[in-house]
């Protein structure tokens, strides 16, 4: 940790200040109340307050390499008393040096102050070790509060990861079982999903590693996904999308609509012999972003219980991107299944 009054302008700024008037008060006191001589007054306020001061920024080392955490305070205590010792020596041998030119044989002044210079230099030695101990527990909290903030943002970086890493495997077992079983039954659409699957998760891997992606550029890779799944279903599989334009532009976090397309099609499409569309609206409203996303289902051949693992890690990754624990509602009508999502925006600047 470096020296604070080296590199904290402000602070150097508000020591030196400080000093200062405590320098020239005692100045104006030393000549008008005690009526001691301008240059003996003089030389005492720059000894006291500019010397000392000057001496006294190196107590900082001292503190530095001397931790509460890291010490006894008996040791503490002895090591602090004879560093003040030494520099009281040194502070008083500098006195006596910068007094002697201009006091000749007059050293009456300086031998009844030295008492209680000796005195003030252990208070003044006290002064300055609380004082930098209290700088360097707030740079060390500063610290301590920065690498907080670049563990939680590395361990959010790597939940996120994680809960990416669980949805593309989910989806490409699934697709790769389909594909399985078309070989056998229609090569030509086993091939035309092979190249659909291709080309979605050269999509998903081109932008896998930005968080953030477009609107636009996320309804492109779930068409990309529905197509897959169109050869999957056939007719079974419809899907509507009435979209705002001015929402294209919108940011929103990639990969985040798959799951809930997979969900409206596991629960929905898979389990019956009739047609399931599968709706997709949205709207700006300020700067808020909302997706609603409704598919039909048939209620009697199939109960749910909770969210699965692809609406739970929407939800989730939500609540980790935007630190609000309520941006996915999801609603069961009974003959259809509703996920509304609120995507907040940041505000445009003009």
């Amino acid at each position: 940790m470096k020296h604070p009054l080296t590199h904290n302008y402000r602070l150097l700024i508000f020591y030196a200040l400080f000093w200062a008037v405590i320098g020239i008060t005692n100045f104006i006191l030393l000549v008008l109340w005690y009526n001691v001589p301008l240059t003996y007054a003089l030389l005492d306020t720059i000894t006291t307050f500019i010397l000392y001061p000057l001496l006294g920024s190196s107590i900082w080392y001292s503190i530095r390499y001397n931790s509460l955490e890291e010490v006894t305070i008996g040791r503490l205590i002895l090591f602090h008393f004879i560093a003040a010792s030494i520099l009281c020596g040194i502070w008083i041998s500098l006195i006596y040096a910068i007094f002697k030119p201009f006091m000749g044989d007059g050293n009456d002044f300086l031998k009844n102050s030295l008492p209680s210079k000796i005195f003030g230099g252990y208070v003044m030695y006290a002064v300055f070790l609380v004082f930098f101990y209290a700088v360097n527990y707030y740079q060390s909290l500063k610290e301590k509060i920065k690498k907080e903030g670049e563990y939680q943002a590395l361990i959010r970086e790597a939940e996120l990861q994680a809960l990416k890493s669980q949805i593309n495997p989910h989806f490409l077992f699934n697709s790769l079982n389909s594909i399985a079983s078309l070989t056998v039954s229609n090569p030509e659409k086993a091939q035309e999903m092979v190249i659909n699957l291709s080309t979605f998760m050269r999509f998903s891997l081109m932008h896998n590693e930005k968080e953030m992606v477009s609107f636009s550029r996320e309804l492109e890779n779930i068409k990309l996904y529905l197509s897959i799944e169109k050869v999957r279903f056939g007719k079974k599989l419809n899907a509507e999308f009435e979209i705002d334009a001015h929402c294209l532009d919108a940011e929103i976090p990639n990969m985040i609509l798959q799951p809930v397309f997979e969900n409206a099609i596991k629960y929905g499409v898979y389990e019956t012999t009739e047609q399931v569309t599968i709706r997709t609206t949205c709207e700006c409203d300020g700067n808020v972003l909302k997706i609603i996303i409704v598919n039909d289902y048939d209620f009697s051949t199939l109960k749910r219980k909770g969210e699965g693992i692809g609406l739970r890690n929407i939800r989730k990754r939500l609540e980790i991107i935007y630190n609000q624990p309520d941006l996915m509602k999801i609603t069961d009508h009974k003959t259809s299944f509703e996920v509304q999502l609120i995507i907040p925006q940041k505000p445009v600047v003009s």
